[in-house]
């Protein structure tokens, strides 16, 4: 494929703009948190269409786009993602996960029992796509973990933005995911992301980021 190349620009900002607009966006994702406690209030299939493809506007290696969205709002495939999803993460609370693991997840109260799976009413389901045929033969995409992770963070913003809950959630192993949802086999879920309100009563814990000195380095 030979790609055109075409103008590109961005509207140009004064730094004090710049620096003013992404103040405030920080200041909105720091609301973020991860949400098990949803409402049953509907979502339009419209709007979770249109954070989609926002996540779907994401840059990918060699513009392969290796990803695939699945929504899902019919109850009873709900309700066959959480039972599947329920008995591997029993699986993984009593068998799989060594001590350190519990010890670090215990603060935050999580089991195996995901009652959230049922309640929101969207479930979004991120598929990494690592590879497709081309001219009748199998080629691989180039970087399909970075490119799902690149295409889930910008729809988790979004959602955010628009002023819904999300948890990602990776019930481990996932390949019950591609079987419910009869996905191809070049095919490996990635997230299983729950979308919605947040019930009324909901909680979340009290955390805090470390510092961006921890998490940032100049130069070298």
């Amino acid at each position: 494929m030979t790609y055109i190349p075409i103008p590109y620009s961005i509207p140009k900002q004064d730094p004090a703009t710049m620096l003013q607009n992404t103040q405030q966006l920080l200041t909105r994702m720091n609301t973020r948190r991860s949400c098990r406690e949803f409402s049953d209030q509907p979502i339009a299939k419209e709007l979770i269409e249109s954070l989609i493809a926002v996540g779907h506007s994401a840059p990918s290696g060699a513009n392969r786009q290796p990803w695939h969205f699945v929504a899902v709002n019919d109850p009873a495939i709900k309700r066959e993602i959480r039972l599947a999803a329920e008995e591997e993460e029993k699986e993984s609370y009593t068998r799989r996960m060594p001590p350190a693991w519990l010890a670090a997840l215990e603060p935050l109260g999580t089991d195996e029992h995901k009652p959230f799976l049922e309640i929101a009413p969207w479930l979004v389901i991120i598929f990494q796509v690592n590879w497709v045929m081309l001219d009748g033969e199998k080629q691989p995409n180039y970087y399909p973990v970075e490119s799902a992770g690149l295409a889930a963070g910008m729809f988790l913003t979004a959602c955010h933005l628009a002023g819904l809950a999300t948890l990602t959630h990776t019930p481990s192993p996932m390949k019950f995911l591609r079987d419910i949802l009869k996905r191809p086999e070049n095919e490996k879920p990635f997230l299983l992301i729950p979308v919605g309100h947040p019930a009324e009563d909901c909680k979340v814990p009290k955390i805090e980021k470390k510092p961006i000195e921890e998490a940032l380095q100049w130069n070298r």
